[in-house]
């Protein structure tokens, strides 16, 4: 259930895949809104995003707060320092994209004028077209940075399976 030196447990696990299968979702769903006109169509489509984006935010935080609580497997020994290094980069950054993207989606649509509601309680910000579009703006390029990060991750994973022969993919499997 819990993680150990040599893998993940079952609570990361599920994590992780949660969000991945709620990314697989969400980074189409968001490209597809933006060339949709305005209409009831594309407003119950955004709810969606909007609803599985602050799941995945939730998710985040947990799994945030679950791994500062649960040690992290250990690398492989011959791993050289500067891999180590990456990894960790690349994890604190994949953590700050999606924070990031969720985040600025929220002051998008509460400057936008709009409702919503977030960790139980409903929130409405003075409309501010300005602000609204920088964090609309914010949102786009965290997303783009976020789809870099995550095809890092795959490559490395899939660099550590075929190049260096290590089976690193078992401890999230």
């Amino acid at each position: 259930m819990l993680n150990n030196k040599s893998k993940y447990g079952l609570l990361s696990k599920l994590f992780h895949w949660l969000t991945a299968a709620g990314l697989i979702v969400q980074i189409p769903l968001g490209f597809y809104l933006v060339d949709l006109d305005f209409d009831q169509s594309r407003v119950d489509i955004e709810n969606y995003h909007i609803l599985f984006g602050l799941i995945i935010f939730y998710i985040t935080l947990i799994r945030l707060t679950f791994k500062l609580l649960s040690p992290t497997p250990n690398f492989n020994d011959n791993a050289f320092p500067a891999q180590k290094i990456l990894a960790k980069l690349n994890h604190f950054f994949l953590y700050l994209a999606l924070l990031t993207i969720t985040i600025s989606g929220i002051f998008k649509k509460l400057f936008n004028g709009e409702n919503l509601v977030i960790f139980f309680k409903k929130i409405n910000l003075t409309y501010n077209y300005e602000l609204s579009e920088q964090f609309y703006s914010i949102h786009i390029l965290a997303n783009y940075i976020l789809i870099g990060l995550v095809a890092l991750h795959i490559l490395a994973a899939l660099f550590h399976k075929f190049f260096l022969r290590e089976n690193i993919l078992k401890r999230i499997f």
